[in-house]
């Protein structure tokens, strides 16, 4: 049996992500989200106009997305209800949020310089993905929502992670990130078989 529901926001389970991004003053801005999706090299990340993140990117046209494993959710609830907007946007006061300008430390995460991009890495994040804004698009208007779309130029794998046979591919054996699922905090469980949807090898490759 179905039965018709309304929820009030529609999380079917993505990966969060730390976003690093320069501040107008020079300084590194620290903030997890978790609306992203992935399409050959670029992402579309799903973010408020009035978040610090948004409004960096806009002038910096720049950003690292950093992917958390499962043991780093002490360092995202470090981040919960912050922002590096200074005065805080009355919607997010009324949510709750508070003004910090030192996420890095908050978080006790390390930053770790970039090779094409400015904004820091996260050194604890199994993944860095350097990235640039290729486009902003305005979402569900009349909101402040805003889906950002930028192309990653230069990808780094934990050597942990990568295929003993293709040190280009991540063994998904070894890789559990950090889940969004309805506002709670998953990881992955064991492979339950191969998929046949989106195959990485093409014919003849290296598996």
């Amino acid at each position: 049996m179905h039965k018709v529901i309304e929820p009030k926001i529609l999380y079917f389970g993505t990966s969060v992500v730390l976003i690093s991004t320069i501040n107008e003053d020079g300084t590194p801005n620290l903030a997890p989200m978790s609306s992203a999706w992935w399409l050959n090299q670029s992402c579309m990340l799903g973010l408020s106009s009035k978040s610090q993140t948004v409004q960096n990117l806009i002038r910096e046209r720049e950003c690292v997305l950093n992917l958390p494993s499962i043991d780093l959710i002490p360092a995202i609830d470090r981040l919960t209800l912050l922002t590096g907007r200074n005065p805080v946007p009355e919607s997010k006061v009324m949510r709750g949020y508070k003004h910090k300008a030192d996420k890095f430390g908050i978080a006790e995460l390390t930053p770790l310089p970039a090779q094409l991009v400015q904004p820091p890495r996260v050194k604890e994040c199994p993944v860095h993905l350097e990235a640039k804004l290729v486009k902003l698009h305005p979402f569900e208007e009349p909101s402040s929502l805003v889906a950002i779309e930028v192309r990653i130029e230069k990808i780094h794998i934990e050597e942990d992670l990568l295929m003993d046979a293709n040190s280009n591919y991540i063994d998904p054996s070894k890789w559990s990130p950090m889940i969004m699922n309805f506002c709670e905090y998953f990881g992955l469980s064991e492979q339950l078989s191969a998929s046949k949807l989106a195959p990485v090898f093409g014919p003849g490759s290296v598996k």
